[in-house]
Formats: C-alpha cells, structure tokens, sequence
C-alpha cells in the first residue's frame, strides 16, 4: 500500500487558513442570518401580538411586542429566560406576552393555572421570572411559596382558581390553538414581530430579533 506523503509546512498553514476562514464565515452567518421565520401574513400572528388579556409586562406604548410561548418544565425556557430578561432591561420600548403553554405533563398545567391566577393579583411576572429560575419539583408548596415571596395570597390563588377554572383552561386553550395554527414545534417560542422564532436565544440574539422586528414596521 502506497503510503500517503505527510503535508508539507506550507500546506498546514494554508489548510489551517482554509479552516479558519471556513469557522469564520459560518459564524457570520449565523449571527447575521435571519432569525426565524416570517409570519407578517398570519392572521394568527397578529392577533397574538394584539392580545389585551394574556399577562404582559413592559410599556403599553412600546414599538416592539414580543410574545413567548413557554413552559415552566422546559429546559430550553429556563435557558432563554435570564437571556430575554436582560435583553428587555436593556431595550426599554418591548412589551412582552406571556402565552403559558405547558406540554410537560400535569405539574405544568398546574404551574401555569397557579401563574395565570396570579395575575388577577397583578403579579404575574414576578411569579413567572421565579418559577422559571425555580430548581425545585414545582409542587404545590413551592408554588405557594413562588406566591407569597411575590407578594401575593395564596388563599385568593386557591379560590381564583376554582371561580375562575372555566377562565383559565380557556385561556391555555387558546393558546395552545395558536401555537398548532402557527406551527409551532414546542417550548420556547417567541413571536417578535413579523418572526417566529423557535428555540432558546441569547441576549444578542434578542436584540438582533427586536432590531429587526422595528426595521420591518
């Protein structure tokens, strides 16, 4: 068997130039590639983003609306969140809705009613950024104490959620409508604008999205 000649110094720098440029492209690429896909024309999309009864936080007059589709349980969610988070704080002109969405299984679904009964005490963000950073099994002592730590009743959490079950359960349906008419895959998602984009994303990333999404106002 013929025995291939080993490369020469002048072939490693140049492979190794090669490589380089390759790494470096494909980086720009991706932090200058479209995020998402666009969904300007989804009748869905936009009555998302028009949304007066889902909990939101942010300026009412804000040029950019952001909506996350998310679930307590999600790996993926708790990722994101933290990286959405600074990213508001630091553009000031986003509104976010929330879309509590969980397809965890039980102990979302009742992570969720628990928040979105929240925010008839106007607490809901505050509920959501702590269950999200929450490491503990999210049992019903841990979201009474999510609650109260916010400054909330749980006795109140525990009658809305029987006086408003019907409320709720309609809420996280509708939901759950849009998310499918969207085609949306799974936890997170975020609605920013004309964009859908799907998966965790960093700060960067966000800001990128909320450029993007005034550009194409």
């Amino acid at each position: 068997m013929e025995r291939a000649n080993p490369l020469t110094r002048r072939q490693l720098l140049q492979l190794s130039g090669v490589v380089t440029i390759g790494f470096g492209a494909s980086f720009i690429l991706r932090k200058t590639a479209p995020l998402g896909r666009d969904v300007s024309g989804s009748d869905v999309a936009q009555s998302v983003l028009r949304e007066q009864g889902a909990p939101r936080e942010g300026p009412s007059n804000a040029d950019v609306t952001v909506a996350v589709f998310t679930d307590y349980q999600c790996p993926a969610c708790r990722m994101a969140e933290p990286q959405l988070r600074m990213a508001f704080e630091e553009d000031r002109n986003v509104a976010v809705i929330y879309k509590d969405w969980p397809i965890f299984g039980p102990m979302s679904q009742r992570a969720a009613r628990v928040a979105l009964a929240a925010d008839r005490q106007s607490i809901y963000p505050q509920v959501h950024h702590a269950l999200m950073s929450e490491r503990r099994v999210l049992e019903s002592a841990v979201l009474r104490e999510v609650i109260e730590r916010a400054g909330g009743r749980w006795d109140r959490i525990e009658q809305d959620l029987k006086d408003h079950a019907r409320e709720i359960d309609a809420m996280m349906a509708q939901t759950a409508r849009e998310a499918f008419a969207l085609g949306v895959a799974g936890t997170p998602a975020f609605l920013i604008g004309p964009s859908l984009i799907e998966g965790a994303l960093d700060r960067q990333e966000f800001l990128r999205a909320f450029r993007a999404a005034r550009k194409s106002a």
